[in-house]
């Protein structure tokens, strides 16, 4: 059920939103990598609901509990299962999408594909699910660390909510500055309208997208494929497989379209010994391969497709009928995307790095 993601650092998640739990399964990290439940909370605290006045109010502790691959307080080599407990979910306030598809969600398409779903809060299609990928990450960013790029930072923002825009220096911004605040951007300034604007949709009953930007500092040269496995192109499947996401662009994007190619190209030079680019439009990736620049790109995500008003449906008798959104959800998923992007970029990033190890070796760029 496309549930696995990877190839040398390979991961399976598992549970639905309502079920008994979530959580995953890490196979390929090295051994003796300190891990702890607390190196996990850290990230599954960034992502959990209930954290603001502008998330969803389920209030999940989003307890990661180890079962199998350390001993000691370090990583065996073997594989490595964390499961997190729902505690507060409420089956029953979903039982009317029993007999009814919600508009935009994954209703119809999992009924027409297996002929059986979990209706209860939208079961594997769930937000909730990517608990185990935030969990694996926590893991990942470990092994980098340990051995590849200390230095190497993955910062995700959130760029816009609707039509405002953020105002992001992606050379200057820090963790500090995006955590500092509830919508979690890098504009101290687009704090308040953004989270205006959130509450007056909620309040509405409807609900909100935005765009979620990340730059990726210190990363070395070399990683990613030609052809099939480019960095940028694992990069968006990565980002397109998490929920609510519509549209994925790295470097100049879309707008690099309205460029000539003198103006799009990054001319090389040499400085401290090691080949640079006076530009970025490239977003860091040349030829699928990365060039040593900071990794850039934006994720896009769709407003929530659960909102509080009435819409049009068709229920599972395949009847024209109407339907109300109800139960608990964020009314704009951006400031909980932060830590989502986040992890599907260092799971990336630590199983290109590996592969970039097991195939070139150890060697300067």
């Amino acid at each position: 059920m496309g549930s696995t993601f990877g190839h040398l650092f390979r991961l399976s998640t598992f549970g639905e939103s309502h079920g008994g739990g979530v959580g995953v399964v890490v196979d390929g990290c090295p051994p003796l990598i300190p891990l702890t439940e607390a190196d996990i909370q850290v990230d599954l605290d960034r992502r959990r609901p209930g954290q603001s006045e502008v998330t969803t109010p389920r209030n999940e502790a989003d307890e990661a509990e180890i079962l199998s691959g350390t001993f000691e307080g370090l990583t065996l080599g073997s594989p490595i299962a964390v499961l997190v407990r729902n505690k507060d979910h409420r089956p029953e306030a979903y039982s009317e999408m029993a007999e009814k598809f919600r508009p935009s969600h994954a209703d119809y398409t999992y009924q027409a594909k297996y002929g059986i779903r979990n209706w209860q809060g939208g079961g594997r299609s769930s937000a909730r699910e990517t608990i185990g990928r935030v969990a694996a990450a926590a893991i990942a960013k470990k092994v980098i660390a340990a051995h590849f790029a200390p230095t190497l930072e993955i910062l995700p923002y959130v760029e816009s909510i609707g039509t405002l825009k953020a105002s992001v220096d992606t050379a200057t911004v820090t963790r500090e500055t995006i955590e500092s605040n509830i919508i979690r951007t890098g504009d101290p300034d687009s704090v308040e309208p953004m989270t205006d604007l959130i509450k007056q949709v909620r309040s509405e009953g409807n609900s909100v997208g935005g765009v979620v930007a990340c730059v990726i500092r210190n990363v070395p040269v070399g990683l990613g494929m030609p052809v099939f496995d480019r960095l940028e192109a694992d990069l968006a499947k990565a980002m397109l497989s998490l929920p609510a996401t519509k549209g994925f662009e790295i470097g100049s994007g879309f707008a690099g379209t309205q460029m000539t190619g003198r103006e799009h190209n990054d001319a090389f030079r040499m400085q401290d010994g090691r080949v640079r680019t006076l530009t970025n439009r490239s977003g860091g990736v040349q030829g699928g391969i990365s060039n040593g620049e900071d990794l850039f790109f934006r994720v896009a995500f769709k407003p929530t497709a659960t909102i509080m008003t009435s819409q049009e449906t068709v229920s599972t008798a395949y009847e024209d009928t109407e339907l109300k959104g109800r139960g608990r959800h964020d009314a704009c998923v951006l400031p909980r995307a932060v830590p989502m992007v986040e992890a599907m970029a260092a799971l990336v990033l630590v199983d290109h790095l590996l592969r970039q190890r097991a195939l070139c070796g150890e060697r300067d760029s």
